[in-house]
Order: structure tokens, then C-alpha cells, then sequence
């Protein structure tokens, strides 16, 4: 029949266009107890209003700041496509916002989600989802609200897309960094891997290497190759909250993403200061090692693409290091000690890397 015939007969609907309603309403109702898991103080999560509502006051803040921060999960995605494994991707992406909060010293209040396709999958969808929810339970904040759009033409066949948001809040006299001085020790706190930054190189090095994603990872027999890759990022946010709270010795703390120790670090230094770090205390982990060799990169390459090992990097008091590191410790972290922080000389670059990465 054609498009016409069609039209004139029962007229075209946006089911027509490629907009499955229908599916949009289910996916709804089945995230609405997963919204409800993550109730927090302040927050009702309430789904079905134009808005979430978050009530600051309840919280018990005395003078607080408002704290944001936004990111995806970049081509991970691909690999959680291509697996059909989705629910570690919706961790990485509350992680990749809440971790950003927390270094600034705020504590993570509220999450919001956009899911983008060309035809919604109800099941996928619900899988991400679910691993929002568990990563907002992680991190302590609630998921009050998102959005789903179902754009055919966007997108390709399964292809999906996110992003998220987070708002946290500190009392403003927390707020981090301050007063970073020479002395001062690094810690590190060892990541779950790759994280989500670096998949670019990451599924271009696969590729090379012929080893599929179904199959044995080559430096861990017991997990398949995607199983290891999508490993969902590590969130730091209620330790770290916790031993700002018990000490009071956190003076600084970089979330180590894309651009690695040497682009990361120095956004929360002096600029009259150094980051001196020991590579031979990283924990460098053996699918790092793997990558490394399958496309034979240069140390420096893995330095500015991935966290090699660390995924947050915490600045403290000399005084207090043994006491933050046992916190965190107590925590569930894996805590190194990585270097301190030094005067800098003339125009030198403010991470100076001594040793070599090497697997434990």
C-alpha cells in the first residue's frame, strides 16, 4: 500500500514515523521502583512530574554551595552494545558525574539521565537503568527524573546513547581544593580498570589484537575479554566523604579521567607547585599491561589515555596520611602512597613522573 493510500485510509501515526509510545510508557513503570530505591533525604524520587524536586533544606546544610557536573560514557558503549550487557554502563555513567562532584568536596544529592535511541529497546533500556539506580545507591544520591528519546534516523539499529547529570552541594567552607602547599603527601586509590575513558584506543587495540569479546580475556582467564573491559567505574564518593568527615585532612582530590595523571592532577594544584609521583607504586593493572603491548604504546601514551591503575587521587596533611589511608582503607579502598607535593622550578610541567609502570 502506499504512503498515501495510507495516509487517506487511517492516517499516519508517530508509530509510523518509528516513535513506539507504547514503549516509552512501559519502560516508565519499569524504572518507577528503581527510582524509588535510591529515596535519600530530601528527595521523594518520585517519577511522572515536568520536574524533580530536591528540598536543600532537609539535607542540613548551613551554607551550602551548589555543586554540578555532566558526562557520558563515551564508546564504551559500544562494547556494552555489542555484548548485550547494559547494566555495568549505567554505573559508569552516575560515576563518571558523582566522582567529579566529590572532589570538589560536595556531596552527591540528585541524578537526572538521558537515554537517546532510534528504536527503544525496552529490556536494554531497563538494564541501564537498573545499573543508574545501583549507581546512585553507590554514591548515596537520588535519581529524581530523566528522559528517553526515541529518535529514529539519529541512531542505528540498536545504537544508544547517555548522558548524565548531578547536582551536590558542600557547606562552603569545605570546598575543595585549599591551601595545597610543598610537603603535603598523594595518595592514590586503585580504579577497577579502564574505567570509561580511553575506549577509542581501547576497542582499536582489541581489534588488532583479533581476540573477540566473547572470548577469555588474555590476562584473566576467568572472565571473557568484554566482561573485563566493562568493568563499571569505581565510585569513591562515600569513603572519601567519609574520611573528609573523620579527619579533616583532605586538602585536595583529582578524579583521574581522560588525559591521566599529567592532565588531571595539575587542575587542582597551586601553579607554584609540583606533583612528584612514583610510578613504580601504581598499581598497574594486567589488561593495562595487555593494551599496551597489543599496539605496543608508549608509557607516556598510557599516562595521558588511561588511569593505569588509579582512579582518584587524594592530596592530605603529611601529619594525617596514615590516618586518611586507614579510613579509606576501612572503607573497602586500595590505598598506595604515590609521592608529595613540591616547589615548582621556572616553567617545569607540574606532574613529574620518576620510575616505570610496571604489573605487581
Amino acid at each position: 500500500m502506499s504512503r498515501a493510500k495510507q495516509a487517506a485510509g487511517k492516517g499516519v501515526s508517530y508509530a509510523d514515523a518509528g516513535v513506539d509510545i507504547s514503549a516509552g510508557n512501559a519502560l516508565v513503570d519499569a524504572i518507577k521502583p528503581l527510582a524509588k530505591s535510591t529515596r535519600r533525604k530530601g528527595a521523594d524520587s518520585a517519577l511522572g512530574g515536568f520536574g524533580g524536586l530536591f528540598d536543600l533544606k532537609a539535607c542540613g546544610f548551613k551554607d551550602p554551595v551548589l555543586v554540578a557536573a555532566n558526562d557520558g560514557v563515551g564508546t564504551k558503549l559500544r562494547i556494552a552494545i555489542e555484548t548485550g550487557r547494559h547494566h555495568g554502563v549505567g554505573i559508569d555513567l552516575v560515576a563518571m558525574s558523582v566522582n567529579d562532584l566529590v572532589v570538589q568536596g560536595a556531596e552527591p544529592l540528585f541524578f537526572l539521565d538521558y537515554y537517546a535511541t532510534g528504536k527503544l529497546n525496552v529490556k536494554a533500556a531497563a538494564q541501564v537503568i537498573a545499573g543508574i539506580a545501583d549507581g546512585c545507591k553507590q554514591a548515596g544520591c537520588a535519581l529524581i527524573g530523566g528522559e528517553t528519546a526515541e529518535m529514529p534516523g539519529m541512531y542505528h539499529g540498536d545504537d544508544y546513547d547517555l548522558a548524565g547529570f548531578a547536582v551536590g552541594a558542600a557547606e562552603r567552607r569545605k570546598l575543595l581544593p585549599r591551601d595545597v602547599k610543598p610537603g603535603d603527601v598523594i595518595l592514590g586509590l586503585a580504579s577497577s580498570g579502564p574505567h570509561s575513558n580511553g575506549y577509542s584506543l581501547v576497542r582499536k587495540l582489541v581489534a588488532l589484537s583479533g581476540v573477540r569479546y566473547s572470548s577469555k580475556a588474555p590476562f584473566d582467564r576467568k572472565v571473557t575479554l568484554g566482561d573485563a573491559l566493562l568493568a563499571p567505574t569505581r565510585i569513591y564518593v562515600k569513603p572519601i566523604l567519609k574520611a573528609m568527615k573523620q579527619t579533616d585532612a583532605i586538602k585536595a582530590l583529582a578524579h583521574i579521567t581522560g588525559g591521566g595523571f599529567i592532565e588531571n592532577i595539575p587542575r587542582v594544584l597551586p601553579r607554584t607547585t609540583v606533583a612528584e609521583i612514583d610510578l613504580d607504586a601504581v598499581p598497574y593493572m594486567p589488561v593495562f599491561r595487555w593494551l599496551q603491548e597489543v599496539g605496543s604504546v608508549a608509557e607516556r601514551e598510557m599516562l595521558r589515555t588511561f588511569n593505569c591503575g588509579i582512579g582518584m587521587i587524594v592530596v592530605v596533611v603529611a601529619k594525617d596520611a596514615r590516618k586518611v589511608a586507614a579510613s579509606l582503607k576501612r572503607s573497602g579502598e586500595t590505598v598506595v602512597t604515590l609521592g608529595t607535593i613540591r616547589k615548582r622550578k621556572g616553567a617545569e610541567e607540574q606532574v613529574a613522573l620518576k620510575g616505570a609502570l610496571a604489573v605487581k
